[in-house]
């Protein structure tokens, strides 16, 4: 669609130098997501992979957990006062025997950090909806190495980033370090819903044996996402909030943050880290 960027006239001072040209901006707008013909949920997104960020959206309610669960996911026709398409409203369509979330005036979404629940409703809520727990998938050992290798190939493939300084992203790389698939958007949270639903889109979830990564901090909402896909590794450039490590313990999941350079910090599952190995290294 070709609104992942905008151009807005800014006025620049450079060394007490004023001048006047075109910046290139990321495009943030609403999308809205219905859940067969009925609203759900509104995030502020940047266009584009709009189908799989909802995908990935309802995989991380619980709502659907592969292919099968999902019959289609269209853009609303008509989505504005005068009929035209916005493509800011997609209907997801599901198989008839997915069970629907209890839809109110009042959404009850334990999953977002805006949600208002205490962190063990929160916490307890994710631990009785995860379709693939995390303790039971196959063993995933990561070399500290290959980690501090990953923030430098995600910056690289961040194409948009390199022209607006103005989106997070979110990357899934194979146990071995190859780079599996990326995503940007203003929102972290939906960097990694875009991910997320391409998976499940391509029916591979659960992602048992990746790592994702993402650019910023590691919220609750982010380890919430890559429990619910069954994500054994979740590392973070920034700093993890407390109720991300207590969701991590909880789960079993491995939780690194601060991964710069050669530095990082593992807060949770440490087992998949090769530790005494970068110990013999130090």
């Amino acid at each position: 669609m070709g609104r992942v960027t905008e151009r807005r006239k800014v006025i620049r001072i450079r060394d007490g130098v004023v001048s006047s040209r075109p910046d290139t901006l990321v495009a943030e707008e609403p999308l809205e997501i219905q859940l067969n013909g009925k609203p759900l949920a509104i995030t502020m997104r940047t266009p584009g992979d709009d189908f799989a960020l909802a995908a990935g959206f309802l995989v991380s309610e619980g709502v659907l957990a592969n292919a099968y669960d999902l019959q289609n996911i269209v853009y609303c026709a008509g989505a504005t006062v005068d009929g035209s398409n916005s493509y800011n409203v997609v209907d997801v369509r599901t198989a008839p025997d997915v069970v629907m979330p209890d839809i109110t005036l009042e959404r009850n979404v334990y999953t977002t950090s805006s949600c208002g629940l205490c962190g063990k409703a929160s916490l307890d809520a994710v631990r009785t909806t995860a379709r693939w727990p995390i303790a039971d998938t196959p063993p995933v050992r990561v070399e500290p190495s290959l980690l501090a290798s990953l923030p430098d190939r995600l910056r690289a493939a961040q194409r948009v980033f390199d022209r607006t300084g103005g989106l997070h992203a979110a990357a899934l790389f194979s146990e071995e370090g190859e780079l599996l698939d990326v995503r940007e958007d203003v929102g972290r949270h939906n960097a990694v819903d875009k991910l997320v639903g391409r998976a499940l889109q391509n029916g591979d979830l659960p992602l048992s044996r990746v790592i994702l990564l993402v650019s910023g901090r590691a919220s609750f909402e982010l380890a919430q996402k890559a429990v619910m896909a069954g994500i054994p590794l979740l590392a973070a450039v920034s700093a993890p909030s407390s109720l991300a490590v207590d969701l991590a313990l909880e789960t079993g999941l491995t939780l690194v943050g601060f991964l710069r350079g050669s530095n990082m910090n593992v807060y949770a599952g440490e087992d998949r880290i090769a530790l005494r190995a970068a110990a013999a290294q130090g």
